[in-house]
């Protein structure tokens, strides 16, 4: 396509509205009309009704889109496109009207100043001059956001739905304008920057990922060539409410009230990487728009319009929510949840006991002067829970507010989590082991309203610019207080809280929590569990494990960690460094034990690796202290049976289990050592992880020679597919991820159902095994391969440490490739030699066009064993296809 073709400017300030050239890209001329209204402007628009009734297709609506500073409706030319051909192929037609706003665009050029008031009420002077009737959806991004919102505000009898890109209708108090805007009105700046020069244009232009092409890039500068013509542009920067005393401040608080009575559905589809329009104005939209559909676009920033593939979700909410009138109150199907009739909260656990003296928690990072553990009694954990949780209310955490936790498990963690619950606030739980940036994408994401954190945490939430009033967990000098911007300090809130009521409690449906994954498949994603479902997790473990008062657990699992006063039996976390699973010791677990007489022991796969390279180090009284232990769990990642029965060893009166499940639903299927051995002799390929414990259920979606999972969910024996969870405990949903929930919700049965991203089948026996993530099969000219049994058959060479076998070639035609990790540990990574590679290739059962070896696979920070395949799989290709040997 040519680009496109540049029209000389007169002189006048003063310019009525036209059409567009011909050679945009990616828009058509013949969308592109030009209007009157009754006061005489003249306004430009894109609009496909003439286009539809061409077809012979009537519209059941229409979206009523509107750009931002310094765009135009060339912005929305995607959904122009993409609706007309969504009309034709036989789906809902939609009209859409893509709006100029007077002064910008292709609109009139009047001369005149338009404050918000006025925009929004030219909107509705170009809206009555169409003739536009219901019903109506608007869709706006920046500043047109909030003139959309405004039309919405005062139409309530043509709306039918609010679609948002990032934009905002509130400036939060002592919050500063964005550093960008802030420039743009310094001075002499403002006109320099926005009118003299295209600095502004330029800028937001520049904020695209990835950069715009010339051609586009060249089209949205194309109404904004001379200086005169930019004079909207520099009105709108004028125009932003800095403070309550600017002229617009009323108008933007009318309509940001307005927002709080909309009960249409709506959409909020959101780019992060904004130095605008931050996540803390979606957290305000999102409050004011409780039943909408969030989205968060990971690598998307200011223009998402430009750098997501953002208009299928769009279309696909207006056929699935607006046309089928769904309730905007976003509340799932009532008959579709679990009875809420029997629900017990989390905290009963901990009421039960609020009398009793013996231990409730043991924290081993303290000891006292006989080396004994700190121990917390019930009562003094139940004292400490009230009056954390009163003191959190008196500071103004609410039902629903987000409270970040960077407190390392022990004692304080668990009073925080559970004082948290009880109020109905809402625990964060992100793993130190993300690291910083993974943190920070997680704090950033969550947006909580507040933060308890040590030391540590607070440096970097004040360095990072985490979100939240931050509380600290720790008591700190008043220099060092004031360096990291600490509000409160726990130990004043909780002395805040002695002998005050308490709010009432939430209910089951509400939100208790939002648990961050590991990130090894992908970015980190907050998963948030209902009151109702955490309780269900309780009772599921406590039913199937049988956990009395008298069990007590040790946990080097995070998320089990907390689940002690919930069971209503004690807990210790061992001595370790939480971040790094590998930390622990075999003579931690022993003492952590001991000073708990704990008979149930849950550690993830990394733990149990040291735990039994450090057993020489345990004397007698430690493997007395062990052989108390009835239950032993490994939980997180897949184990080998080898492994588990090296842990099981020092553990001799122990049953062995490892259980499988995700963040998204912490307990699926369970097995013991000796069911994996009995499975040993069977012919499936990959990892049996068991039968599905009480009250889940498990189905799988076969694969298609693409590798995609099309199939019929089912429990057919020996079919290859992803693997669907069912559970009272699975999650509510991912948080601000709607596209993700709707991806891991597709084709899925009745009821609550999810796609796991593992692929795998079930056995005549109905135990399942697991194969691999979907993302790792290999797409072969033989059709779909999943990895884990053949890298099962690699890693029995005797030379093999650890194997993962991965595709190389394009998609269909890709040839197996084994990557290998040796007992003996290679010097660098390439080639291997022709001796191991005519073992693995003698091994494996399918054919291998290549044998690589690494020093040490690239695995996930939490578990520290889930192989990153697709790092791997890039890597191999490049090495294979001549490329620099470096580091996978």
């Amino acid at each position: 396509m040519t680009g496109p073709a540049l029209t000389s400017v007169t002189d006048s300030l003063a310019r009525p509205a036209r059409t567009v050239p011909h050679g945009l890209p990616g828009l058509e001329p013949r969308y592109s009309h030009v209007l009157r209204d009754a006061r005489g402007a003249t306004w430009h628009y894109l609009d496909t009704g003439p286009e539809l009734e061409r077809h012979g297709v009537a519209p059941v609506g229409t979206v009523l889109a509107v750009h931002g500073n310094p765009t135009w409706s060339y912005l929305w030319r995607g959904l122009v496109t993409d609706s007309v051909a969504a009309a034709q192929g036989g789906r809902a037609a939609w009209r859409v009207v893509a709006v100029d706003q007077l002064e910008m665009g292709f609109s009139a050029r009047t001369g005149e100043h338009r404050p918000l008031a006025r925009r929004v009420a030219d909107l509705g002077a170009f809206t009555d001059a169409l003739g536009l009737a219901g019903p109506v959806v608007t869709l706006g991004h920046d500043w047109g956001g909030v003139v959309s919102l405004g039309w919405a505000v005062d139409h309530p009898d043509l709306l039918a739905g609010v679609a948002l890109l990032n934009t905002a209708v509130h400036q939060p108090d002592g919050a500063p304008v964005p550093a960008p805007l802030r420039l743009a009105l310094a001075g002499p700046v403002h006109r320099l920057g926005t009118r003299t020069t295209p600095a502004f244009l330029d800028t937001t232009l520049a904020l695209a990922r990835p950069r715009l092409a010339a051609d586009v890039a060249d089209a949205y500068r194309l109404p904004y060539r001379a200086a005169h013509d930019r004079d909207g542009i520099e009105g709108f920067v004028a125009d932003i409410p800095v403070d309550a005393t600017h002229s617009s401040a009323p108008e933007l608080d009318r309509i940001a009230d307005g927002v709080t009575r909309l009960r249409v559905p709506a959409v909020l589809l959101w780019g992060p990487h904004d130095p605008v329009f931050s996540d803390r104005y979606l957290d305000d939209l999102a409050r004011r728009l409780p039943h909408a559909h969030v989205h968060r676009f990971a690598d998307a920033g200011h223009l998402v319009g430009e750098d997501a593939d953002w208009t299928p979700a769009v279309l696909g909410w207006l056929g699935s929510e607006v046309l089928s009138g769904a309730d905007a109150g976003g509340g799932a199907d009532p008959s579709a949840r679990d009875d809420r009739r029997s629900f017990v909260p989390l905290w009963a656990g901990l009421d039960a006991r609020a009398e009793d003296d013996a231990p409730a928690v043991l924290d081993m990072a303290a000891t006292g002067t006989d080396g004994s553990a700190r121990a917390v009694s019930w009562r003094a954990l139940d004292r400490q829970v009230r009056r954390v949780a009163a003191g959190l209310h008196a500071i103004g955490v609410r039902r629903g507010d987000r409270v970040s936790l960077l407190v390392e498990p022990g004692p304080t963690l668990t009073a925080l989590v559970y004082a948290c619950l009880r109020i109905g606030a809402v625990v964060v739980v992100a793993d130190a082991g993300l690291g910083v940036r993974g943190l920070t994408r997680a704090q950033r994401g969550a947006w909580p309203r507040f933060v308890v954190a040590q030391t540590k945490g607070l440096a970097a939430a004040r360095a990072l610019g985490w979100p939240g009033v931050r509380i600290s967990a720790d008591p700190l000098a008043p220099a060092v207080r004031r360096a990291l911007g600490v509000t409160h300090e726990l130990v004043d809130v909780a002395r805040a809280g002695e002998g005050a009521t308490l709010p009432s409690e939430p209910g089951p449906d509400d939100e208790a929590a939002v648990l961050f994954t590991s990130g090894s498949t992908g970015p980190a994603k907050g998963v948030v569990y209902s009151h109702a479902q955490l309780s269900a997790l309780r009772d599921t473990l406590g039913e199937h494990f049988d956990v009395g008062p008298d069990t007590g657990l040790v946990t080097g699992f995070a998320p089990f960690a907390l689940l002690g006063p919930a069971l209503g039996t004690r807990s210790v976390t061992p001595r370790m460094d939480v971040s790094s699973p590998r930390t622990l010791t075999a003579r931690a677990v022993a003492d952590a034990v001991r000073a708990s007489d704990a008979r149930i022991v849950f550690l993830s796969p990394a733990a149990i690796l040291n735990v039994v390279a450090t057993a020489d180090a345990l004397d007698a009284a430690d493997r007395t202290a062990l052989a108390r232990v009835r239950t032993f769990l490994s939980t997180g990642a897949p184990i080998s049976a080898e492994l588990l029965g090296s842990a099981a060893e020092l553990m001799p009166a122990a049953t062995a289990h490892t259980p499988y499940g995700m963040t998204e639903c912490l307990l699926v299927t369970d097995v013991t050592l000796d069911g994996i051995r009995d499975a040993a002799a069977a012919p499936d390929a990959g990892v049996c992880v068991g039968r599905p414990v009480p009250g889940a259920a498990v189905l799988v979606s076969a694969l298609d020679d693409d590798g995609a999972a099309t199939g019929a969910p089912s429990a057919t024996p020996g079919v290859l597919g992803e693997v669907l969870v069912r559970a009272g405990h699975l999650k509510e949903r991912y948080d601000r991820l709607w596209l993700t929930d709707q991806a891991a919700e597709r084709g899925t049965p009745p009821g609550r159902w999810h796609r796991t991203g593992d692929v795998g089948h079930l056995d005549a026996h109905g135990r399942l095994w697991i194969e691999g993530r979907r993302g790792h099969v290999l797409r072969t000219a033989d059709g779909p391969l999943a990895p884990v049994g053949p890298e099962q058959h690699v890693e029995r060479v005797a030379q093999v440490r650890r194997a993962a076998v991965v595709g190389v070639g394009p998609a269909g035609l890709q040839q197996a490739v084994a990557v290998v990790e040796t007992v003996s540990g290679a010097r660098r990574p390439g080639l291997a030699s022709e001796a191991l590679t005519a073992a693995v290739r003698a091994a494996s059962p399918v054919a291998l066009a290549a044998v690589l070896v690494v020093p040490r696979m690239p695995t996930d920070v939490r578990h520290n064993s889930k192989i990153d395949r697709a790092r791997l799989a890039a890597w191999a290709d490049g090495v294979l296809a001549g490329g620099r040997v470096g580091q996978p």
